[in-house]
């Protein structure tokens, strides 16, 4: 099943954590979390049992996955409140650490521009707009299908987004002429490997010991224009610190098979370290698109 593109929640929900950022801070909007992430778990059926799907190929048991349905939303929750503070100017009520930002300043002396591909693990947000302090300006990738109502409140907040935007739109190419130019630019192009919408091309890759889908454009993107590439990503390690990394830039020579299969592992290795912090909420295995 493929994602439908939108973003989920209404326009008084953000409303009333948005003040409670404004006016009291971080602490009392994660406690009102609490209870919608609640709200969350009974009332999104179709999100919660795919949630739960992704727990149990974990190889955590019922209870444990039911517990940690909870848990992860109250994460994902959480993860939007941190997102409004760093895009409101608010960073510092966060520390952070960087590992791997050389590998970022090494790609921008080769000249040629590179892509960032990063997920829906974690806070890729938090991650662009926190990598958008080194010389090298980003582009992020994206299915842009907020509600016109929602970003325009988070951005009575937030401010246009600082970073650059290049919008997928069906049946148009446009953003493949958009992302070679901003390559030729020496640019940052960053793409999420781990989510496409239905009619959008596909492959596939063993994932958590099953077969699931993957949007071609990303892994074809950095294997036709040949610039060096860097999976990037930003956990939230603790209730304020967040931990971003970018692996050591390469360059796809030979297709893009080598790379596909490189991301999904590094996807493993992370979602084993980090489980709470998945956020694709449809059903991932499934084999139609």
């Amino acid at each position: 099943m493929a994602w439908d593109g939108k973003t989920r929640g209404n326009v008084l929900g953000y409303s009333i954590f948005i003040f409670l950022l404004k006016n009291f801070g971080v602490t009392p909007a994660y406690s009102l979390l609490r209870f919608v992430a609640l709200y969350f778990v009974f009332f999104t059926p179709k999100a919660t049992p795919y949630i739960y799907k992704y727990f149990r190929k974990l190889g955590y048991s019922p209870l444990k996955s039911g517990l940690n349905v909870y848990r992860n939303y109250y994460v994902f929750g959480q993860t939007i409140i941190d997102k409004v503070c760093v895009m409101a100017g608010f960073s510092n009520k966060f520390t952070y650490e960087f590992n791997g930002e050389e590998n970022i300043i090494e790609i921008g002396k080769g000249g040629k521009g590179g892509i960032l591909i990063s997920s829906h693990i974690g806070n890729w947000e938090v991650a662009g707009y926190l990598f958008k302090r080194l010389s090298m300006p980003i582009n992020i990738v994206m299915f842009d299908e907020e509600h016109e109502k929602i970003k325009k409140t988070l951005e009575s907040v937030t401010g246009k987004r600082s970073v650059n935007i290049i919008v997928i739109k069906p049946n148009d190419l446009s953003h493949i002429f958009e992302i070679k130019k901003r390559l030729s630019d020496n640019e940052l192009i960053c793409l999420h490997g781990d989510r496409f919408v239905k009619g959008s091309k596909t492959v596939t890759a063993n994932f958590l010991g099953e077969d699931a889908l993957f949007p071609y454009g990303p892994f074809h993107l950095a294997a036709y224009f040949k610039v060096p590439y860097s999976f990037v990503y930003a956990f939230k390690a603790s209730k304020r610190h967040y931990a971003l990394s970018a692996t050591k830039p390469s360059v796809c020579r030979n297709g893009y098979e080598d790379l596909l299969k490189e991301y999904v592992s590094s996807m493993e290795n992370l979602v084993r370290k980090y489980p709470l912090q998945w956020f694709n909420y449809y059903d991932f295995w499934e084999k139609t698109t």
